[in-house]
């Protein structure tokens, strides 16, 4: 670990700053420095943990010997699993629990400090704005918002009739679309039919037209919006999506 202390967070602003200073050093990790963080997870070593820190660098280190630690700590043995699969699922199962680990440690900070509920919540939404590790490691987002929308015209997402017809144009290349046949202009009753017919893989309600949908694009099946945790507004910078069920497939040990 590092031997400069770093100085405690105690509002929602330096807490979502000590966030993204952790963030980029372990997106570092994970992807810039792929092939260093790679060599030092070597399996044969203890358990090791990656740590980010919030001046943007990270570490491969032991885990703390203070109990209880002063922080919550990084998912344990990382290095056991390096060879026991594929590079880049391995490198998606430790993005995961470093998703994990961040989150643990900004609202350990808003705890100790005393956060209100609101104070909560604009800490989450800050945080929620920001692509998770997982996202930039697969692929599925991009690391910085100041990077032009991706063209995604591979992903299909819907809601109601009105919004489809209107973000074909507005949402940067997100297809907002109904379930099945939603490209049939011959009348708009045949489309209501299809819409109709169709079911949330999540939840296995129907289609309804005041329903945002988006469809995975592996196993293409529908969801409602809110059954998979996306909205409208995440959908347009989501390049391929991938449901709950398919990602956890990809992310297992």
């Amino acid at each position: 670990m590092e031997g400069i202390p770093h100085p405690l967070p105690r509002t929602v602003e330096e807490v979502f700053s000590d966030f993204k200073g952790r963030r980029a050093g372990l997106i570092k990790a994970l992807t810039t420095d792929v092939d260093k963080f790679y060599q030092q997870c070597d399996p044969d070593k203890e358990n090791l943990c990656l740590y980010g820190f919030p001046n943007e660098t990270w570490e491969v280190n032991l885990p703390v010997e203070e109990v209880p630690p002063e922080l919550p700590e990084p998912a344990l043995g990382i290095n056991f699993a390096r060879d026991g699969m594929q590079e880049k699922d391995w490198l998606s199962l430790v993005a995961v629990h470093s998703d994990s680990w961040l989150l643990a440690v900004a609202f350990y900070f808003g705890a100790r400090f005393g956060f209100g509920k609101n104070e909560r919540k604009r800490l989450f939404q800050m945080i929620n704005d920001l692509p998770t590790i997982f996202e930039i490691v697969t692929g599925s987002a991009k690391q910085s918002k100041d990077q032009p929308a991706a063209h995604n015209n591979g992903n299909k997402s819907k809601s109601s009739g009105k919004m489809s017809r209107q973000s074909e144009n507005q949402a940067k290349g997100v297809k907002m679309s109904a379930p099945p046949k939603e490209e049939d202009d011959s009348g708009e009753e045949e489309e209501d039919d299809d819409e109709q017919g169709a079911t949330c893989g999540a939840c296995g309600d129907n289609y309804g037209n005041d329903e945002f949908w988006i469809c995975c694009d592996m196993c293409e099946r529908w969801f409602h919006g809110k059954c998979v945790k996306i909205t409208p507004a995440k959908a347009e910078h989501i390049k391929q999506y991938k449901c709950p069920s398919c990602s956890n497939k990809r992310a297992r040990v």
